[in-house]
């Protein structure tokens, strides 16, 4: 393919291409987009030859960095034996040997494992199967699900009714199913009453055929961070109103929160744990919904009782190989205990531009960082954009949640480089207030 200059490929790209959370027009008009030309590591590098650090692994999927060469390898010796096959009524070596090693990796008591694209969709399977788990025992009527304010859990339909971003949802509101949303508590390790009397008030009814909650950080409402105690009283709250716990984990899983679920700092073990970004290196779409005995043995006998749900590329050999080198390389290459430090360094970074004037709540988690800015607009706020704007002049990629600035590289990224990208954001946090 050859290969054009910056500037015809920014002709192209904005007369042809529709981008995701992008307002178009000023996009169009005023944006000098980010010309992304090759990655390694933890860098990114544009058109003009400049190198930057990746702030939030492209999105959260390159938790080991761009183009591992184990990754990479692994593709594509896979590529040469089987790219693709469907997964209904046929398997093959890759999706049966990542379902064993998925098991193992997973909290207690799931057993079972079903692929499909990514966190959407992953999302979606966990939603049509409490639905369906709920039906095939005679109990249709539980088809209310239970949300926290501010969520979000991906893009399709059925997600998208549990997502508490009103600005991802309100041009959808009326053809959504029923979800009810509580507020989540503060940081405070101590429990809070009416956080916790909320829930269980939700849950209640008879009819909730599900909890579905991001565990320790909700990470598209600006990374709101929440204590372990809430997902003990979750769990708790489900089994005694008799609905399902669903976890996403699909941003918090593989490291991101300091362990390698989320969920093990509570102890606690979901019905239901949904994964992908990280699940699969960055390198292919690929997601998984994990479940527990009881849901699946809920599917089992007539054939009408069966899961009709799947995708053409659900399992497909190609991610599945990847994934499986994923989960050898956090083995093999130590990755979980490189995180205390880093987390540390993050912390640090980030307790001292809580310091700069204009920002407020500054907090860290793992390998997460943020810090909101006082003039905080919400998700629209253009003072977060600024920041962006600093930091990808002085080598950094760090892309904001409307007011709200973080960092969440990948897991792995060199200490030299982390620190890198923790001046910049400092320098970046200063300049633009």
């Amino acid at each position: 393919m050859t290969t054009l200059s910056r500037e015809a490929l920014v002709a192209l790209d904005k007369r042809f291409v529709w981008h995701p959370y992008t307002p178009m027009r000023r996009y169009v008009d005023e944006v000098d987009p980010f010309v992304v030309v090759r990655a390694s590591g933890p860098y990114l590098f544009d058109a003009d030859g400049r190198r930057y650090v990746d702030g939030n692994s492209s999105w959260w999927v390159a938790a080991l960095g761009h183009g591992h060469p184990r990754l990479v390898a692994a593709l594509k010796a896979q590529a040469d034996v089987l790219a693709h096959t469907s997964l209904a009524g046929v398997t093959h070596e890759p999706a049966a040997r990542l379902g064993e090693r998925l098991v193992a990796a997973a909290p207690e008591g799931l057993t079972r494992v079903f692929y499909s694209d990514d966190g959407s969709t992953a999302l979606e399977a966990a939603i049509k199967m409490a639905l369906g788990f709920h039906a095939n025992q005679g109990r249709a009527e539980r088809r209310r699900f239970v949300s926290l304010g501010g969520a979000f859990h991906g893009e399709t339909l059925g997600v998208t009714a549990l997502g508490g971003v009103e600005l991802f949802r309100r041009s959808y509101a009326d053809v959504l199913m029923r979800v009810d949303f509580v507020e989540p508590p503060g940081r405070a390790d101590a429990e809070d009453c009416a956080a916790a009397s909320a829930l269980v008030e939700a849950l209640r009814g008879g009819d909730a055929a599900a909890l579905v909650l991001e565990p320790l950080v909700q990470g598209a409402a600006g990374m709101r961070l929440y204590p372990p105690w809430y997902l003990a009283l979750a769990r708790r709250a489900c089994d005694e109103a008799g609905a399902l716990l669903i976890v996403d984990e699909v941003f918090t899983g593989y490291g991101r929160t300091g362990t390698f679920w989320a969920v093990e700092a509570a102890g606690v073990s979901p019905d239901l744990l949904c994964t992908a970004k990280a699940f699969s290196g960055g390198l292919l779409p690929m997601a998984a919904t994990l479940v527990s005995d009881r849901v699946f043995d809920a599917f089992l006998g007539a054939p009408e009782r069966a899961f009709f749900y799947g995708h053409s590329f659900c399992g497909n050999p190609l991610g599945a190989r990847v994934a499986l080198e994923v989960l050898d390389v956090y083995a093999e290459e130590a990755v979980m205990e490189g995180v205390p430090e880093r987390a540390r360094r993050i912390a640090a970074a980030f307790e001292r531009i809580g310091r700069i004037s204009g920002t407020k709540d500054a907090r860290s988690l793992g390998m997460i960082g943020a810090v909101d800015l006082a003039q905080d607009a919400g998700y629209l706020g253009r003072t977060g954009w600024r920041v962006h704007e600093e930091a990808r002049r002085r080598g950094a990629y760090v892309r904001p949640l409307g007011d709200v600035v973080y960092v969440a590289p990948p897991i792995n990224t060199p200490l030299d480089a982390l620190d890198e990208l923790l001046g910049i954001v400092e320098d970046s946090v200063a300049r633009a207030l």
